[in-house]
């Protein structure tokens, strides 16, 4: 078998959507990495990262732009990956956008099969074509650490009664992701209950905070019934995710005024009381709270 029959064969098997013909594809100990993978990993663990792929893009395929060979074992080749995203990425819901990624595999084949795969691909240029945000930040400058924030609101005009407050402290990455893909089934499912208002979740290092607001204390206890969080926190108590945790029911003491500006006359008034402003400009409608 010559270097390019077998990156081709390989090719062959990503795009018939086979874990079995891929792992046949590599010689034992055989690697595989790419910008995802955050180094060289094995067999098995391509196979599920593989199916991952599969799942997240059902109809997944590689089209060759061309195929070099570099001496009796190296191989070059320039590909795009195409697929509709209409599955979970990495835990984040199915956009259903159209996808097609330019990228470079160099692929080391021996006898007995692939050796070593080294895929290139722009991870920027990828959330870009799923219509997702790609923001290049620092970890941290002097005491100041950065992070990323998801928000979900019912757009209710109700008065908000309660907050919960929720921090996680994760012991590494992995639990990170781990606990925001169990956060994002929770609060996808939060714009159903009655009395739910908004919910913001934060990721700074390790730590994850979210402040969900309610109508009132008896709303808010309505997610302790949601099999998803009932998940995590047997995950927290069984010791199998993070390091430290704290969550807390803050209720209501003062109601300030809500003011917004007419966008008529520019003048503030207190929507709380009255949603007419005395130019007669039509007001729109109230903004909610949270």
């Amino acid at each position: 078998m010559s270097a390019i029959d077998g990156a081709r064969r390989y090719f062959a098997a990503w795009n018939a959507r086979d874990p079995g013909r891929l792992a046949a594809s590599f010689r034992p100990g055989g690697t595989y990495e790419d910008p995802n993978t955050a180094g060289p990993v094995g067999v098995e663990l391509l196979r599920a990262y593989a199916s991952g792929l599969w799942s997240a893009f059902p109809d997944l395929d590689f089209e060759e732009v061309s195929c070099r060979a570099s001496g009796s074992s190296e191989v070059t080749i320039v590909w795009i990956m195409r697929g509709t995203n209409l599955g979970s990425l990495r835990g984040l819901p199915p956009t259903g956008a159209r996808i097609a990624l330019p990228g470079v595999d160099l692929v080391t084949v021996r006898d007995d099969g692939i050796e070593r795969v080294q895929g290139f691909f722009d991870r920027a240029t990828l959330m870009e074509q799923l219509g997702l945000m790609s923001v290049v930040q620092p970890r941290a400058v002097g005491p100041v650490r950065f992070g990323v924030c998801t928000q979900v609101r019912s757009d209710s005009p109700a008065e908000p009664g309660a907050v919960v407050l929720t921090m996680i402290e994760a012991r590494n990455d992995d639990e990170v992701q781990r606990i925001r893909d169990v956060s994002r089934r929770i609060m996808l499912r939060l714009p159903a209950l009655p009395g739910f208002l908004s919910f913001q979740g934060a990721v700074v290092g390790h730590r994850l905070t979210t402040v969900t607001v309610w109508e009132s204390t008896d709303a808010a206890r309505q997610v302790m019934r949601d099999a998803n969080h009932k998940e995590a926190s047997a995950d927290m108590f069984a010791a199998e995710v993070g390091g430290a945790f704290s969550s807390s029911v803050w209720t209501l003491e003062r109601m300030g005024d809500l003011h917004v500006r007419c966008p008529g006359c520019g003048h503030l008034r207190d929507a709380r009381r009255s949603n007419v402003c005395g130019c007669g400009a039509d007001p729109g409608a109230r903004p909610a709270f949270w």
